[in-house]
């Protein structure tokens, strides 16, 4: 059941990369891959064994993923330290979009729910 779920996690993975070469340049093939998983899930509206079984193997060896970005920080922290301000001011502004749409984007669904609930 493993090597089954492994298969469909890499076949999203191929259609993904293979979208990207041939219509969306923007956008890395494994990331296309994913959302065409998500869609396909929502779509069934179920998780199969299989599939749970292989995610949650992976999921096992997800830290092992964060050691070369760490590695990376480390061999380059002079240009990181050169472009403190840069990357303090990117990372600050962000965030302050990002909260600032969330919070809109909550309150248009909070609206959206109560106006749900007074027409039942």
């Amino acid at each position: 059941m493993l090597l089954r779920g492994l298969t469909w996690l890499v076949l999203f993975q191929l259609l993904g990369t293979l979208i990207n070469v041939l219509f969306l340049h923007m956008l890395p093939g494994p990331i296309i891959g994913l959302l065409l998983l998500l869609l396909y899930l929502i779509w069934r509206g179920e998780v199969s064994a299989p599939l749970q079984e292989a995610a949650s193997s992976l999921l096992r060896y997800l830290p092992l993923l964060l050691v070369p970005p760490a590695v990376g920080v480390m061999a380059y922290v002079g240009a990181i330290a050169a472009d403190l301000w840069a990357i303090t001011g990117a990372l600050l502004l962000s965030l302050l979009v990002s909260l600032a749409f969330v919070g809109w984007l909550m309150q248009r669904l909070i609206e959206r729910q109560g106006r749900r609930g007074e027409d039942a």
